[in-house]
């Protein structure tokens, strides 16, 4: 849907940051599947987490990023995305080599403009739920970058600023992309 952006690139990068900025804007925000699924595995003790059983989680996080397409379609306006579908799906891909990107991409489309956050070492930290270095969160943001523009998107890499003028360079990117 060209009303669905996705706000994707390295761990750590400010993606949720900014997801949050635009939802106190009164943006649609849908948080990352990958964050929920970890918190609700620790919280149950399950095994389906990047530490333990990395192809679980990333069906899983194939199989969240689908219910959210589905479940914001009810939504108006933009909706924004921390990752989503083809997040997931490079992930399974790379740890599986089955063929699951070009087909989900091809049949679960989102705006054109995808905009990616790089590593930002400075405010990279690792937590309970984010346990991998920045050098594993360089290695995505690679895969990541090279997977977009190959699936037909427009990446925007966004400047290493503040939360605030991250949203505006957005809101006003997008704003100029439908006139």
């Amino acid at each position: 849907m060209d009303r669905f952006v996705i706000v994707s690139g390295c761990s750590g990068g400010g993606k949720s940051t900014l997801l949050a900025e635009l939802g106190r804007r009164g943006y649609a925000v849908v948080e990352e599947p990958g964050r929920r699924i970890v918190q609700e595995e620790l919280k149950g003790g399950g095994a389906a987490l990047p530490w333990i059983d990395a192809v679980a989680f990333a069906r899983r996080a194939l199989a969240l990023a689908l219910a959210d397409r589905r479940a914001a379609a009810a939504r108006e306006g933009w909706v924004f995305f921390d990752r989503g579908l083809i997040d997931a799906a490079v992930n399974l891909q790379q740890l599986t080599g089955e063929p699951v990107l070009t087909a989900l991409a091809r049949d679960h489309r989102y705006h054109r403009r995808v905009f990616l956050l790089p590593a930002w070492p400075e405010i990279y930290a690792t937590d309970a739920e984010r346990r991998h270095g920045i050098d594993a969160a360089d290695a995505e943001y690679a895969r990541l970058l090279a997977a977009y523009p190959a699936l037909g998107y427009e990446v925007a890499v966004l400047p290493k600023v503040g939360v605030v003028e991250r949203a505006d360079i957005v809101l006003r990117t997008l704003a100029e992309g439908t006139g």
